[in-house]
């Protein structure tokens, strides 16, 4: 995330990633480099929606399979916020069940 709240980038995998500590990220690290969970709710405004199904995929859409990339990859700002509200990811079906349990 930039510093005014604009999304930089989405992945499935864990970012930054440290070239110098590989998968060994520890708890003084994550002090000095905060990280952040992703919980995604889209709110498009109804011009960019009824485009988004013909705007080009990028390379990294294709790469990530992550949709979230066209809009950024098109030009169009994502604006992200942190909270502290607890989550759980929801990335198929079988999620999303466990999502709606989740809820109670």
């Amino acid at each position: 995330m930039r510093s005014d709240g604009r999304a930089l980038y989405f992945s499935r995998s864990r970012l930054p990633f440290s070239r110098d500590l590989g998968l060994t990220i520890d708890d003084e690290w994550v002090k000095t480099n905060p990280c952040h969970r992703h919980l995604g709710l889209y709110a498009y405004q109804a011009d960019l929606l009824a485009k988004l199904g013909s705007l080009p995929l990028g390379r990294y859409e294709q790469i990530e399979k992550l949709e979230q990339l066209r809009v950024l990859e098109n030009g169009y700002d994502i604006h992200c916020a942190i909270t502290d509200d607890p989550t759980i990811g929801v990335d198929t079906l079988k999620d999303a069940a466990k999502f709606e349990a989740w809820l109670g």
